[in-house]
């Protein structure tokens, strides 16, 4: 196991349950489809905090790159699909992001820390689900996920990194309250099978 999936591991509450592992291998061309619209929600949000916190140097850097690799990423999804004949198409969102987003604060600077915890746990949850997935895929697609991990994972420290910085402190108190949120979201019963879903 590498290190930065260790610290994943430790970071967050729960793995992912073995049933959701069974139903993304039994939905592969959906498991795809939902993973294409991640990493390009991913960029749109990086972009968006770009385009509201103008004044965050360190902000505005990190988020740059980071839409740039998630765009990248989409792409390549894009290109996997494409060559095993998948159509992308609109996909109704998982519960999980707009569930984790329920407890983010409206103000500033309260809710600029909280945004950037949701990302980090995002971004963290992607990297445990990649390495979760990878040993039961074909060598392409095991090859393009494990590929990912150490951008993703790079991805989740740099949110917890510039959620400090906004919070000028420590964040512990909120990232728990927001990893107990995650740990219902992902062990709870799902109505329908997503990248961030629980089980169905």
């Amino acid at each position: 196991m590498t290190d930065p999936l260790s610290a994943i591991h430790e970071f967050l509450p729960c793995r992912t349950p073995q049933r959701w592992i069974e139903n993304a291998l039994a939905n592969q061309d959906l498991l795809l489809i939902d993973h294409a619209h991640c990493e390009k929600k991913a960029a749109s949000t990086a972009l968006s905090l770009m385009y509201r916190y103008v004044d965050n140097t360190d902000l505005l850097n990190r988020m740059s790159r980071l839409a740039r690799e998630e765009l990248r990423h989409f792409e390549q999804v894009l290109a996997i699909m494409s060559k095993r004949g998948v159509r992308y198409d609109h996909l109704t969102p998982a519960r999980y992001a707009a569930g984790l987003r329920k407890e983010v604060r409206a103000e500033d600077p309260g809710r600029l820390v909280d945004v950037l915890i949701v990302g980090a746990i995002i971004e963290a949850r992607s990297c445990e689900r990649f390495a979760a997935l990878a040993p039961h895929l074909d060598d392409e697609l095991a090859s393009f996920y494990n590929g990912l991990l150490k951008s993703e994972a790079r991805h989740y420290r740099d949110y917890l990194a510039l959620a400090e910085q906004a919070a000028a402190g420590p964040v512990t108190d909120r990232v728990t309250t927001f990893l107990a949120l995650e740990k219902q979201l992902i062990e709870s019963p799902d109505t329908e099978f997503r990248f961030h879903s629980g089980p169905v």
